[in-house]
């Protein structure tokens, strides 16, 4: 068949000058082709007339009137479900392989005979006039807060003219926490829309019935702000579409800009809480222009906020156990039989007596659900201790895994009875010591040998408490380095002057060190000499080390014995060799320590080490002959 490439590239050749020989070989036609193209003024497909018979016989034709009859009192049929009832009616004239003959003919009539579809309208937005609202789950972004999964929602709400955004982290959509999203949003902008529109939420919007409207705190908390209130229809979430559509968007930034952070970790909820603000603030930010037209039309603000608190007055049971919002929670067993007053915040309940806050603790998400704190019980759950073998909320009195494992080692070793006595001496323990404490010692004994026990356990909690110190200030001011400078420069000044009777003299040191000091005060050689001398056994328990630097300006010594002067000038043997030939050797002239207690040792008794005082004279004597040797 002749495509019209082939005709324009024939007209093309022939236009150049080309034969028509030579342009119909070119285009791929027989010259006699060519010559009919070449005085047609048509293209091939303006030729062809469309095909107005069927090239097979249609599988349809005899059941059709029977399917277009459901199709109009059904519309909403699909062709699978009909190709099943027409196999069941024929199976011998149909199966699967008449599927999308069936799709097409059904597309066809939707087209030419089916029902009107909805018509959806686009809406023009005014400035400061509308806003809309919505919570949105936030669980799929697989957020974890210090490892653990962060299951949470976000009230969402959006000004459908300038599309822009204010979010409120929250856990449930109750009406605290739509009243307290709604309240940041309005005070963040700075004003008031004339208003607001909503799904069906239950926390607004009463769905039980058609006497009233909506719920009366969601009333009475519109008129406080001045708001119109609005509602969708059921099952049309396109009349809140601004914020339907926001919520696709603003998780879609979230989870890439949690990509771009390259990790979904967060140390606490309040950093990611900032995250998601940054986040928002940047989203605004390309909406500023016509955000500043809707904050320019909006109406100010009330001189006061609504507090987002619903009370409840409960009466505690003898379990000491209260019921809130279909979940329960324990109070202090004190408060049985009274009744107390509950205040259900956003993400938290006060328990409130006599005008007193006596309790608060994080608010349960869901129904029926419970929260067991066993220090509001454990006094007299040790009374008695039968009862904990089928207590109903066994399970939340087990604070940490060490609890529930320590509890499970005792069930191996001694009977039912015994053990919970055991498991409950231990978690009173936490309750009066530290959890934290106990359940660093009960790691330590599941890992361990020891015997697990709540004497046990008593006893090491008490012995790390004996161990640990409390923290004192300590202010150490800083160390002037400079003063070592001086100190360095005035020692090379003695020393040079004076020699080392007086840089001895300065110095605290022993009586023994004082006399080898003055021993070796000639010590020379051709090479400086270093002395290397330490405090020790003195009553501060302090040591000192420095060392005597001085040319050679006299003769040697003699009598002092080859070992002293083996020594290297760094080297730390020097002080103990030089202790051992002063206990091994006399010197003339030298007098003797007071306190004979302190010396090393003396000619007429032997060492510490050992060895007697003819030993330290014979050494001495051959590595003398030996240097003298050399």
């Amino acid at each position: 068949m002749i495509q019209d490439r082939q005709v324009k590239k024939l007209h093309r050749l022939l236009s150049s000058g080309k034969t028509l020989v030579e342009s119909a070989l070119r285009t791929g036609m027989s010259e006699r082709t060519a010559r009919k193209y070449r005085s047609m003024e048509q293209l091939p497909s303006e030729t062809r007339m469309p095909r107005a018979y069927r090239t097979r016989q249609d599988p349809l034709e005899s059941v059709w009137p029977s399917i277009e009859e459901r199709l109009v009192e059904s519309p909403g049929l699909q062709a699978k479900t009909l190709l099943e009832w027409l196999c069941r009616e024929h199976p011998d004239d149909f199966d699967q392989s008449h599927l999308r003959t069936l799709q097409r003919r059904i597309k066809q009539w939707r087209g030419s005979s089916g029902p009107a579809k909805e018509v959806y309208f686009s809406q023009v937005h005014h400035p400061g006039d509308l806003s809309a609202s919505d919570f949105s789950d936030m669980s799929g972004l697989d957020v974890t807060i210090a490892g653990q999964h962060y299951a949470h929602m976000v009230y969402h709400f959006v000004l459908t003219y300038s599309n822009w955004e204010a979010i409120t982290v929250c856990y449930s959509e109750s009406f605290e926490s739509l009243s307290e999203g709604l309240q940041n949003a309005l005070h963040r902008l700075g004003g008031v829309p004339r208003r607001h529109r909503t799904d069906r939420l239950s926390a607004a919007v009463n769905n039980q019935c058609d006497r009233r409207e909506f719920t009366g705190r969601y009333q009475a908390l519109m008129e406080h702000y001045r708001v119109k209130i609005e509602k969708t229809q059921p099952r049309c979430p396109n009349e809140n579409g601004d914020v339907e559509s926001s919520h696709r968007g603003f998780k879609t930034a979230v989870d890439q800009a949690l990509m771009l952070r390259g990790s979904r970790e967060f140390s606490n909820a309040q950093s990611y809480e900032e995250f998601l603000q940054s986040l928002v603030t940047s989203r605004n930010m390309s909406r500023s222009k016509r955000a500043a037209e809707d904050v320019a039309q909006l109406r100010g603000l009330p001189t006061s906020r609504l507090e987002s608190v619903r009370k409840e007055r409960v009466r505690v049971r003898t379990g000491s156990l209260i019921q809130v919002s279909r979940n329960t929670y324990s109070v202090h067993s004190r408060l049985i039989g009274e009744e107390v007053e509950a205040r259900i915040y956003m993400d938290h309940i006060e328990i409130w007596y006599a005008q007193k806050c006596v309790d608060s603790f994080p608010r349960l998400r869901g129904r029926d659900k419970q929260l067991i704190n066993y220090r509001h019980i454990i006094d007299w759950l040790v009374r008695k201790p039968g009862a904990f073998e089928n207590y109903r909320y066994q399970d939340e009195l087990f604070p940490t895994t060490n609890f529930r494992m320590a509890y499970d080692a005792l069930r191996e070793r001694h009977d039912a009875r015994r053990s919970a006595k055991e498991y409950l001496a231990i978690l009173h323990l936490a309750a009066r010591e530290s959890e934290s404490q106990v359940d660093d010692v009960l790691r330590e004994l599941l890992a361990g040998t020891k015997s697990l026990s709540s004497l046990q356990v008593q006893l090491l909690v008490r012995s790390d408490s004996r161990q640990l110190a409390s923290v004192t200030d300590v202010d150490v001011e800083p160390v002037n380095l400079s003063s070592f400078d001086s100190l360095l420069d005035e020692t090379d000044s003695w020393y040079s002057d004076t020699g080392v009777d007086e840089a001895v003299n300065a110095v605290e040191v022993t009586g023994e060190l004082r006399q080898a000091l003055r021993c070796c005060e000639q010590v020379v050689d051709s090479q400086d000499v270093f002395l290397t001398y330490a405090k020790e056994g003195s009553d501060e328990g302090q040591g000192y080390e420095g060392i005597v630097d001085r040319p050679a300006t006299r003769a040697p010594l003699t009598g002092i014995p080859g070992e002293l002067r083996a020594c290297s000038p760094t080297s730390r043997t020097a002080e103990p060799k030089l202790r051992a030939i002063l206990a091994g050797v006399g010197v003339a002239g030298m007098p003797d320590s007071p306190d004979e207690s302190h010396r090393v040792g003396t000619p007429q008794e032997p060492s510490s080490t050992g060895e007697d005082a003819g030993e330290f004279r014979s050494e001495a004597s051959t590595d003398e002959s030996v240097s003298a040797g050399a």
